[in-house]
């Protein structure tokens, strides 16, 4: 075998996966790609796959990926003259509950921001369109035209005499031992090929390696340090032969609420499901000589699904079972795929974990990341797949097994707003975490953190009962809310992410990365934004300056890994400070509200007043029995302070606030409650309202950039440019006349007939009675921005347009009174 002994790129895989990247790569004119397939090209799980090709996602970002997928499919057969068995033969999803038919006219409503065809129908144009279902108990649903489904095997291989026929190298039965590192960086791979006396070891040089290596990414990856949590799970579909009134004319039919869908076969029938309570498979390892294989699995285990399939679609009961298939496939523990550089090793990417949907992703995969490789950055928000949000606990196997088994059939399941994983929890638990159980929260998870979420009163039990409508927790959480507005509230943010900078040239290196100014005297807090070359927001953040030499930096708890490596990856080998991450060391307890002042006066002898501790201070105080750091911000509009305290010192510090706050009504509060609260002063929220494509500018945050500042900062010429030739759109804040619907976030926003954005996020906002949320709104040449902002806007909400007011200022306090109020003298405790 002829291996070169250096290429520019190695792709690990010849999969769907592999070779979608490996032919973007080459047709994007990169040099010298080789592709290395352990076996066969398809020979893991591609050749098994389904072969669906559905467009709709549950993000913008991510339909516009499978898009793309389907329009690559659409011309692949012709550019390569491999034929692909790609058919357009539209999809019906139908459902059997109210939600699911809610979750799916939202859905629609989602498409026409993109203008994919989505059209909401009847039960009846369901029966009409497709006779072989039985539709007694069928509400409605949605037709995609453009939907479809091809051959996995032969997209492969046309991706794969695609990628030829641009310059790549595709070699089979070359199995990667191992992804060789040096200084921090992949510089190649190891290869075990057959040689005359047994398996060799070639090594091959490269300047770049990418992991497409499916259900063995996740050892590969640990080989060299990589965090790649996925695990495979047995996944199952039943081919039937000779289906009475059964033709090529058969549309791809999901459905949901029996988590099972439908699709012609050459002439068959296939019946495929992503079914509840999924069997993990492999977890003692891979065979060695696995390829093409098929895995037991369980008759029983997919008889449900089956007996369920032939009430839906009567013709099964008489047809024959030509096929019972179960083979194995990744997923992951948030059911979203893993793509992009992998933080811990510099010249590594991945493309794996894709939960059984690689074939509807793998042009959108290899378009993307083969960019990313390019421009060394993300070419879209694709933060919801980034390999960076994985956190290195996730790849404990008794976690992935617990968690995957859940995973699989969270596909079609109803996507709930504020759905909680059940598996693979309490892995992450604040010092707090029993007392506030005691005190009647019900937990969410983030980042494996429990945070309490809401707070059930006595004789209220603190679960969920989802819906799209106001869930159980919905009148609780705005109690929450108006204690904070009105008295004062405690949260439990000890999920915040905290990493110290320090050193000598700590002031100037974060100086560089921080579009604010940080170099400010010790104990002050400043709010920033950490900006990509283009301007995009790719953190956003509070740095808190400790002494001359030390930083805080404050960051959310799902960006932990990835703000790390930002700031890791900019921090210049030369310049004398380090970078540590202490999340563990410390607790943090926020106590919001007018009345907080009055009840942290009583606990400390330092002065909380005014003049003596302005807002954006911090400093350390004495609080009960310990010495915290106090700092006075806010994410909530109202008065108050964080609270950092050594993890050992946490609960008596919660103790003594909590005992203090009996008389004065001191009320828990939970994230439900502190997101509320922060849209109605339209704080914006990384990951929603601002991504690495939107710039400060058109957030409304260009308060927070000091252009001026000695030495610039990352991102500032860009910034310039913006200002100078305006911006195209803008954030705003939106508000539903109609105190009734709910805003969850996708929602269009329209103005005058046309379309002009969608919303980022929503949330309720109990004080001003109604959905509130920020969107990104076009310019329009005819109108200023304050003008626009007065204009009559409606935003769709499952197929019905509400009248929508928009504001540029915050609807709540705009002024921001509330924050500074005046105090009264400092009050000493007893």
């Amino acid at each position: 075998m002829n291996l070169p002994n250096r290429v520019g790129v190695v792709v690990i895989g010849g999969g769907v996966i592999g070779c979608s990247v490996a032919y973007h790569l080459a047709r994007a004119g990169f040099a010298e790609v080789l592709l290395l397939e352990r076996r066969q090209l398809t020979s893991g799980t591609t050749w098994h796959a389904a072969g669906l090709v559905g467009q709709l996602r549950a993000s913008i970002n991510m339909t516009q990926l499978a898009r793309y997928t389907s329009e690559l499919y659409g011309r692949l057969e012709a550019e390569t003259g491999q034929a692909t068995g790609y058919r357009r033969c539209g999809s019906y999803s139908i459902a059997t509950t109210a939600e699911r038919l809610e979750e799916l006219k939202r859905s629609a409503s989602m498409a026409k921001v993109f203008g994919l065809q989505v059209d909401v129908v009847a039960a009846a144009d369901v029966k009409r369109q497709v006779p072989l279902l039985s539709t007694a108990d069928v509400l409605g649903g949605i037709h995609i035209p453009s939907d479809g489904y091809a051959n996995a095997v032969d997209i492969t291989q046309a991706l794969a005499k695609g990628a030829r026929a641009a310059g790549a190298q595709l070699v089979e039965n070359a199995p990667v031992a191992a992804i060789r590192t040096s200084g921090g960086k992949a510089v190649g791979v190891r290869v075990a090929i057959a040689g005359r006396g047994g398996l060799e070891e070639r090594e091959v040089d490269a300047d770049c390696v990418v992991l497409c290596a499916g259900m063995w990414s996740r050892e590969l990856a640990a080989g060299v340090g990589v965090n790649l949590p996925l695990q495979a799970c047995e996944h199952y579909y039943a081919l039937f032969e000779s289906v009475q009134g059964l033709d090529a004319s058969f549309p791809v039919v999901r459905d949901y609420d029996a988590c099972t869908y439908y699709k012609h076969d050459a002439g068959k029938l296939l019946v495929g499901a992503f079914e509840p309570n999924a069997r993990p498979w492999g977890m003692e390892g891979i065979p060695e000589d696995f390829c093409f294989d098929e895995i037991a699995g369980s008759f029983e285990h997919f008889q449900p699904i089956l007996e369920g399939a032939m009430a839906r679609l009567p013709a099964l009961q008489s047809a024959g079972l030509q096929k019972f298939f179960c083979g194995p496939e990744s997923f992951t523990p948030d059911v979203r795929y893993h793509i992009g550089q992998a933080p811990e090793l510099e010249n590594c990417y991945v493309a794996a974990g894709l939960n059984s949907i690689g074939l509807q992703s793998a042009g959108g995969v290899g378009k993307v990341l083969s960019e990313w490789i390019r421009e060394g950055r993300p070419p879209a928000d694709l933060w919801e797949v980034d390999v960076r949000r994985n956190q290195p606990f996730q790849r404990n196997r008794r976690y992935l097994q617990a968690r995957v088994s859940e995973s699989l059939g969270l596909l079609y399941a109803t996507h709930y707003p504020f759905r909680q994983f059940e598996t693979g929890r309490g892995v992450r638990r604040s010092p707090l975490y029993d007392r506030l159980c005691a005190a009647g929260a019900c937990h969410g998870e983030a980042a494996g953190w429990e945070r309490p979420n809401w707070y059930a009163p006595k004789g209220v039990k603190a679960e969920y009962a989802y819906s799209y409508g106001r869930q159980n927790w919905f009148e609780h959480a705005a109690a929450e809310h108006r204690a904070v507005r009105e008295g004062a509230g405690l949260f439990d943010q000890s999920s915040f992410a905290k990493f110290r900078l320090e050193g000598p040239d700590a002031a100037q290196t974060l100086n560089q990365v921080c579009a604010n100014e940080v170099d400010v005297p010790p104990g002050r807090i400043v709010y920033t934004q950490w900006l990509n070359e283009r301007g995009g927001i790719e953190a956003d953040l509070t740095v808190t300056r400790l002494a001359e030499d030390c930083f805080l930096i404050v960051t959310a708890a799902a960006t932990e890994v990835r703000d790390f490596h930002w700031l890791k990856q900019h921090v210049p080998a030369e310049a004398r400070c380090v970078l540590t991450n202490v999340t563990s060391g410390l607790g943090v307890i926020s106590v919001m509200g007018p009345k907080s002042r009055e009840l942290l006066q009583g606990l400390t002898p330092d002065d909380l007043s005014e003049d003596a501790f302005p807002f954006a201070a911090s400093r350390g105080i004495e609080l009960g029995c310990a010495l915290v750091r106090a700092s006075r911000i806010t994410y909530v509009g109202e008065l108050g302070w964080e609270l950092y305290i050594p993890t050992e010192f946490t609960l008596g510090v919660y103790e003594a606030i909590v005992e203090a706050g009996a008389a004065s009504g001191l009320a828990h509060a939970g994230y439900h409650a502190l997101d509320s609260l922060r849209m109605e002063k339209a704080y914006r929220h990384w990951g929603h309202d601002i991504t690495d494509e939107d710039t400060p500018l058109q957030a409304g945050l260009g308060f927070a950039v000091k252009f001026d500042k000695p030495g610039g900062f990352i991102g500032r010429e860009a910034l310039l440019r913006q200002r100078e030739q305006g911006i195209d759109r803008r954030l705003l804040q939106f508000k539903l006349r109609d105190p009734q619907p709910l805003l969850y976030g996708n929602e269009p926003i329209w103005l005058d007939g046309a379309l002009v954005g969608y919303v980022r996020s929503g949330a309720y906002g109990h004080s001003l009675g109604a959905a509130l949320g920020l969107g990104y709104v076009d310019a329009q040449p005819e109108r200023s921005w304050p003008e626009l902002a007065a204009a009559e806007f409606a935003i769709e909400v499952a197929g019905a347009r509400c009248a929508a007011d928009a504001s540029l200022k915050p609807m709540h306090d705009p002024e921001g009174r509330s924050i500074r109020p005046p105090s009264n003298p400092p009050r000493q405790p007893a």
